[in-house]
Order: structure tokens, then C-alpha cells, then sequence
């Protein structure tokens, strides 16, 4: 074909030459759309197992997401040991004073009206209070020496591996909203590149079809279309690790621009959502280790207990030595463990101001070299990623061929 014939063609069809770019422009941010809602949703299972069906790609592999999450978080930004180091037992007594003597007392009275419910009844009130209070001067020492074992052993009562995992695992939208919040900027980007990058493949579309009018250009270039921008968004998104370039002309990869902001919001949203006081909390007393701490407390109790006997010898006299003085050590220390959940409430506000983590993850991931700082996103689209990439290419091809289509016909 001549050039003036081809002239003649964009003329004739100029309506349909000029549709070219602007539909690979579509097709470039379809594509990106696509594979982006594809990444997050849906959170569970949707289809007929195994093959006939999708699951958001982040959900999908949330162990495998949030045991690499947590890897980087333990081996680069916290140390547990550290951050735990941070509570003051003295403080910590502070904060539970209140609930803490409401606790003993409840739990003495508790004790006492199960095992010896008469001899409690017939002495007088006087004496009563004497017992409480002699138990209540006890318990913030005992609460001070656990605290001070607890946080010099933090390892022994607390997983955290486990317990950071598990929190990620079990809440699937946690794991979405970390990464999807953290990458906005690069999502919204790689939008919007399918955009510009389409346009441009458009172009050179325009001329491919003119110059051979094959049915298959549109198809082809639909196919190519998808799947080089969905690679090549991915690709500047991390790369090149360090600026690059001369005189003005620098570049570098998106989320390592945004180290600092990165930074910032990270360590906020572990602060708030992942390593709280709160999901401390319920791990200490209900994760794998737990059983440690109730050894810790059942013990400190019972030998606060033993040395009161001497002191409330009225009360223990009848049972001092024997098999139901010991079921009295066991039951104190079982009934204390159940007041633990509501009396460790009222220090949340101290603890989350005392262990600082947001700040200690924003610090610690400043000194994080490219490289380590790349894995807090690249997990999320390394393994995958050519699943989207393949996604973005087919619909692509078959936009393209829907082109062929409606020029012909």
C-alpha cells in the first residue's frame, strides 16, 4: 500500500483512526483497575473450588503476607525486648492501684466464703477488714515483682511472631488495609499509567494498522498493550532503588521516593492496628505462652498467701498445712487470673504512651537500607504479580479484538 492510498484511508476513516489511541488509553487503565481490585477482593474464597473462582490475591496468601511482614518488623524495626523494657513496674502499679485492690478484695471475700463460708460469716467485720487489708498491702508488691519478671522476660509469656501473625491472618481486611493504605499513591499510579503508557501504544497501533490493516494488529496490540504497561507500572514503582539520571533529569522508584511518608504511615498503622496494647494483651493471656504467666501469678500468690498465714491465724488455723489450705492457694491464684482480662484494661492508656511504637518504627525504618525497605510492599505483588500481568494482557487481547470488530462491521 502507497502512502497516498493510506492517506486516503485515515481519511476516509479518520472517525475510526482516531478511536485507536484513545481506546488503548482505556485498555491500559481497565487493565490497571482490574488487577488492582483483583489484588483485595474478595476477601474469602468466591466460586466453585479449585480452579473456578477467585479470592483476592493478598487474602489468598495472608499467612504468607503477614509472616513476611512480620519477619521484617522483628528483625529490622522492633525489638521486643526493648520496647517491653520500656514499662515501668513502678507505674504500672500506678495505673492498676484502683482496680487492682477492688480485685483482691473481691477475690479474698471470694475465697473465704467458699471454703470456710461459717467461720467468715461469725467473725466480725473488724477482722474481716484486717485479712483484706492485710492481702491488699500485699498485692501491689506482688504485681510490681511480675511485672519486673514479665518485661525482663518478655519471651517467656509472649510469642510475638506468632501473635502478629495470627492477628494479620485472622483479620483479612487488617492485611488488605495495611498494604492498600501504605501503597495508595503507587495504586493510583499504576492506574493511571495504563493511561498514558495505552496512549502511546495506541499511537503505534494507529500506524501498524494502517500501514497492513490486519484483523490481528487489534488483538495483538490489545494483548501487548495490557500486558507491558501492567509490567511496566510494576517495575517503576520499585525501580531503581536509588535516584538515577543527570543534571535535572533524575528518577527513582516511586515507593522509594516516599521513604519518609512511607515511614510516617506504617508506623501508624502498626501502632494502631497490629501491635496494640490490647492484641498484647489478649496474647499474653490467651496465646501458647500463657500458661507461663499463670505459673508466674499462681506462684507469686501462693507465696503471698503463705506468708499472711501467720498473720490471719484465726482464719487459716483450722486448715494451715492441710489439703484444703492448698485448694485455698490454687483457688485465690484461679480467681485472680479470671479478674486479670478486666483489671489490665485500665493501663492500655499508659503502655501504648510508653511503649512508643509508632515513633520506633518510623525511626527504625529510616535506617532501613533500598533493599530491606522495598520488602514492606514487594511481597504483596512479587509472587503474583504475573497473574496480573497475564490478566491485564487477556483483557487487553480481547478488548482488541472487540476493536476489530466494530471497524469491520
Amino acid at each position: 500500500m502507497n502512502i497516498q492510498a493510506i492517506l486516503t484511508d485515515i481519511s476516509a476513516h479518520w472517525h475510526v483512526y482516531a478511536t485507536m489511541p484513545f481506546i488503548a488509553a482505556l485498555i491500559g487503565y481497565v487493565t490497571k483497575r482490574v488487577a488492582i481490585e483483583m489484588m483485595f477482593k474478595p476477601l474469602e474464597f468466591r466460586g466453585i473450588r479449585p480452579i473456578f473462582g477467585w479470592q483476592g490475591i493478598i487474602p489468598a496468601n495472608a499467612r504468607r503476607m503477614a509472616t513476611t511482614a512480620v519477619e521484617l518488623l522483628t528483625h529490622h524495626l522492633v525489638d521486643p525486648q526493648e520496647i517491653f523494657s520500656r514499662l515501668d513496674p513502678e507505674q504500672m502499679v500506678v495505673e492498676l492501684e484502683e482496680p487492682l485492690l477492688k480485685a483482691v478484695e473481691e477475690v479474698t471475700r471470694e475465697v473465704m466464703e467458699q471454703f470456710q463460708p461459717r467461720l467468715w460469716e461469725v467473725l466480725p467485720s473488724q477482722a474481716q477488714r484486717m485479712l483484706i487489708n492485710q492481702v491488699r498491702a500485699q498485692a501491689p508488691k506482688v504485681v510490681g515483682r511480675l511485672m519486673r519478671e514479665v518485661s525482663t522476660n518478655i519471651d517467656e509469656v509472649l510469642d510475638v511472631n506468632s501473635m502478629l501473625i495470627e492477628c494479620m491472618v485472622r483479620d483479612k481486611a487488617l492485611t488488605v488495609r495495611l498494604i492498600k493504605e501504605i501503597a495508595q499513591p503507587e495504586l493510583r499510579f499504576i492506574a493511571r499509567s495504563g493511561i498514558y503508557f495505552g496512549f502511546i501504544i495506541g499511537l503505534v497501533q494507529f500506524v501498524a494498522w494502517a500501514l497492513t490493516k490486519q484483523p490481528l494488529i487489534m488483538p495483538i496490540f490489545g494483548f501487548v498493550t495490557g500486558f507491558v504497561t501492567d509490567w511496566l507500572a510494576l517495575k517503576m514503582i520499585f525501580y531503581p532503588r536509588e535516584p538515577r539520571g543527570f543534571g535535572l533529569f533524575r528518577w527513582q522508584g516511586m515507593f522509594q521516593k516516599r521513604r519518609e511518608q512511607v515511614a510516617m504511615d506504617y508506623g501508624a498503622l502498626i501502632a494502631e492496628e497490629v501491635l496494640t496494647v490490647r492484641n498484647v494483651m489478649e496474647a499474653v493471656l490467651t496465646g501458647p505462652k500463657s500458661d507461663r504467666l499463670f505459673a508466674m501469678i499462681q506462684r507469686e500468690i501462693q507465696r503471698t498467701i503463705d506468708q499472711q498465714a501467720s498473720i490471719a491465724k484465726p482464719l487459716v488455723a483450722l486448715t494451715v498445712g492441710g489439703k484444703q489450705y492448698q485448694e485455698i492457694k490454687k483457688a485465690a491464684a484461679a480467681k485472680a487470673i479470671d479478674y486479670l482480662p478486666e483489671t489490665v484494661k485500665h493501663v492500655e492508656g499508659y503502655a501504648t504512651g510508653a511503649l512508643d511504637v509508632r515513633n520506633t518504627i518510623v525511626s527504625k525504618m529510616r535506617q532501613l537500607t533500598p533493599l530491606e525497605f522495598e520488602g514492606i510492599l514487594r511481597p504483596a505483588f512479587q509472587q503474583d504479580e504475573w497473574k496480573l500481568i497475564a490478566v491485564g494482557a487477556i483483557i487487553g487481547g480481547l478488548v482488541g479484538e472487540l476493536q476489530v470488530l466494530l471497524i469491520l462491521h
